[in-house]
């Protein structure tokens, strides 16, 4: 910020290089008060600046907005269509560029247009209420103010320090300011922190009469948070634990069959690694007799699980190896944090299989996923989930026992499990039960949003959205169970 002019640069360098900013000539004196980043690992999806953040809308003085947004919009659609009808554009389908255009009409109808500073309380208030969503937000303003923006239901995460050298830092997780000296704290939900960008005052605001525990995506403990994250404890070390527990539910059913032969322990590529650490450590204690090998290499970064089922097939095929280890004739277990369609644990086991393995079991570090995941992974149906695909094919009964979901018998579950491994081509599929997952979580059932377990919706519009996707799944099949009201 240098008089009132934001200066706007990207950088291709990786997060570990990111130590200042080189400034062009013309602004050789300028210094900035204030900035957002996001940094992201580079994918081959990233083809256009529409797909980068920071997101700005372009206009100069006061009304430059640049914004910085992690999570997702369930209501996106709907919020588009409003304000395309009154008559504003879009550049991308991002629901970063989404929620600047939400912000940037409310500031619009008023405050700008009267000559009013703006109320960044009120703003952000109006803004909760219109969102569904698991939503934080940095907006950095034309005048340098940066307002931090967590949404009441607080599923994404968002955290403050004030360093002892006198900086305020705010990040998605705390092990970004490993190394730092100074007060950290979780900016709570239904919480802004407003930072003046000439005084450099930083302000706390609630926007909500009521307060709102804190509530995370079980996917931030599971899958989406860096491993070095901390609540409580790392989220490495309980994934860790998630794979010891696994182990212990494992050992009998493997030594069953498998006996004394050599079982090779082997994890998905980036987000295993951990389950699978513990799953050996447990089977190794236990006595049985196991290797610990990573036998599938990636190659390429970009994820596999949102998008069209055409497209994603192509990129599972093109994006998954089995490295260069010798399997033939050997029994492995595959361990990952979940199995949500069932399509790229299938590719892969095909892969071992054709490569000579004599058998290929999963162990899955979470329950079976149920529900459409709004919140976390951008699952918006339910007829597309492993779960959902092999209750079509049970009889009457059983579809009833299956739909008590986080609640379902263990001998129900055994049936659900050997289902999908028949579908997906393996010896065998364990799920983490519920009840243990939930012993397992540093926050315990309250302090985490389980609802892709549960079928039990953070918020009202979700929930009637889920039930809504229930009821047609069911009243599509041909002998249709009683719905969720």
């Amino acid at each position: 910020m240098h008089g009132k002019r934001v200066q706007y640069i990207r950088s291709s360098q990786s997060p570990s290089e990111l130590v200042n900013f080189d400034y062009n000539e013309q602004y050789a004196n300028f210094r900035p008060h204030a900035a957002i980043a996001h940094i992201s690992s580079p994918s081959k999806r990233e083809q256009h600046e529409s797909d980068v953040q920071p997101v700005n809308n372009d206009k100069v003085g006061f009304r430059h907005l640049a914004i910085s947004l992690d999570g997702a919009l369930v209501n996106a659609d709907e919020l588009r269509e409003e304000l395309l009808a009154q008559g504003h554009r879009f550049d991308s389908e991002t629901d970063a560029e989404l929620l600047l255009k939400l912000i940037e009409r409310t500031c619009e109808s008023d405050y700008w247009r009267h000559g009013l500073p703006v109320n960044h309380e009120r703003l952000f208030r109006e803004i909760d209420n219109r969102i569904d969503g698991a939503v934080s937000a940095l907006l950095l303003d034309g005048e340098g103010n940066l307002i931090a923006f967590r949404n009441r239901y607080g599923l994404r995460p968002l955290e403050f320090m004030q360093t002892d050298d006198g900086f305020l830092l705010f990040a998605s997780e705390n092990c970004a300011f490993v190394g730092l000296q100074g007060k950290a704290e979780e900016i709570l939900p239904g919480h802004i922190k407003y930072v003046n960008g000439k005084t450099g005052v930083c302000l706390d605001r609630s926007l909500c009469d009521a307060g709102h525990n804190t509530r995370l995506c079980a996917y931030e403990t599971l899958y989406l948070g860096s491993p070095n994250t901390s609540k409580r404890q790392s989220h490495l070390e309980t994934r860790y634990n998630i794979g010891v527990a696994l182990g212990k539910i494992i050992a009998p059913r493997l030594a069953a069959e498998v006996g004394s032969a050599p079982v090779i322990v082997s994890s998905m590529p980036r987000t295993g690694g951990p389950y699978a650490d513990g799953l050996f450590a447990s089977l190794a204690e236990g006595g049985a007799i196991v290797q610990r090998h990573e036998l599938i290499a990636t190659q390429f970064s970009q994820r596999t699980l949102i998008g069209i089922f055409g497209e994603r097939k192509s990129l599972i095929a093109q994006k998954y190896r089995v490295a260069e280890k010798d399997v033939t004739d050997s029994t492995i277990i595959m361990a990952d944090e979940a199995l949500i369609r069932g399509d790229t644990s299938r590719a892969v086991t095909n892969m071992l299989l054709a490569a000579g393995a004599k058998a290929v079991h999963w162990a899955i570090g979470s329950p079976p996923i149920v529900a459409p995941n709004y919140y976390g992974m951008g699952i918006d149906t339910m007829d597309e989930l492993a779960f959902w695909q092999t209750w079509k094919t049970l009889p009457p009964q059983q579809r009833k026992q299956s739909l008590r979901f986080h609640n379902i018998e263990p001998q129900m579950l055994k049936v659900i499990e050997s289902t999908i491994a028949v579908s997906i081509n393996a010896a065998a599929i364990t799920y983490l039960p519920f009840q243990v997952l939930v012993s397992l979580l540093p926050q315990g059932h309250d302090g985490i949003d389980l609802s892709p377990f549960t079928f039990e919706m953070p918020t009202p519009a979700g929930q009637k959205r889920a039930n809504k996707n229930l009821n047609k799944l069911i009243a599509d099949l041909p002998f249709p169970e009683p719905a969720v009201a």
